[in-house]
């Protein structure tokens, strides 16, 4: 009886460890250096005029992701000039989604003529450190004195079927709310997507 109760406590602290890993809003989140697809290595200290980010983990085949891809074209197009550019990570493992390996996602950029870089977590670390679950799953960065701050986390919008029925257009409402000076209000809504497939 002891055994089983040692096992079933240790099951659920193990499980609230899972679920309390990655970012809440108001932490500090880091750097990384991950390579886009065109080769390069990219992380957020490059972007030195950026007021924060919009970093948004994704793949090439998930339905809600390839739904979100032209918003977010969109998305980078309006804030990148305000100074909140678009950064895209996919964390899929390449051994269960072929198709997310460097040359794949090489392809879709290309396809859909991404405006933002598109950057391989090769060794599936970011996104655990980030604590992103879904694809898409955005995090919301602001820089504050060297630092990085986490400002919204959650879903793009309200409807990834139909872009011209959104009520609640989440993401851009948090940017918004930062260029003004507020807080975002929600600062945080569930990501709705694909898991993201690792082992």
């Amino acid at each position: 009886m002891k055994k089983i109760f040692l096992l079933g406590t240790f099951a659920f602290l193990a499980f609230s460890l899972v679920l309390g890993a990655g970012y809440k809003v108001g932490d500090k989140a880091e750097d990384f250096k991950l390579q886009n697809v065109d080769g390069k290595y990219v992380s957020l200290a490059d972007f030195d005029d950026a007021k924060g980010f919009i970093v948004v983990f994704t793949c090439n085949g998930c339905p809600y992701a390839k739904a979100y891809q032209d918003r977010l074209i969109a998305l980078d197009k309006n804030y990148k000039a305000k100074g909140y550019p678009v950064v895209a990570i996919n964390p899929n493992d390449v051994d269960l989604k072929s198709e997310d390996n460097i040359e794949g996602m090489k392809k879709r950029a290309e396809e859909k003529g991404f405006t933002f870089p598109y950057l391989k977590d090769a060794r599936y670390e970011v996104f655990k450190t980030y604590g992103a679950t879904r694809t898409p799953h955005i995090y919301v960065l602001q820089k504050d004195r060297g630092d990085l701050i986490v400002k919204y986390i959650g879903a793009i919008d309200d409807n990834y079927q139909d872009a011209s029925a959104v009520e609640q257009a989440y993401l851009a409402n948090a940017v918004d709310a930062l260029l003004a000076g507020k807080n975002p209000d929600p600062n945080s809504t569930k990501a709705i997507g694909c898991t993201i497939k690792q082992k």
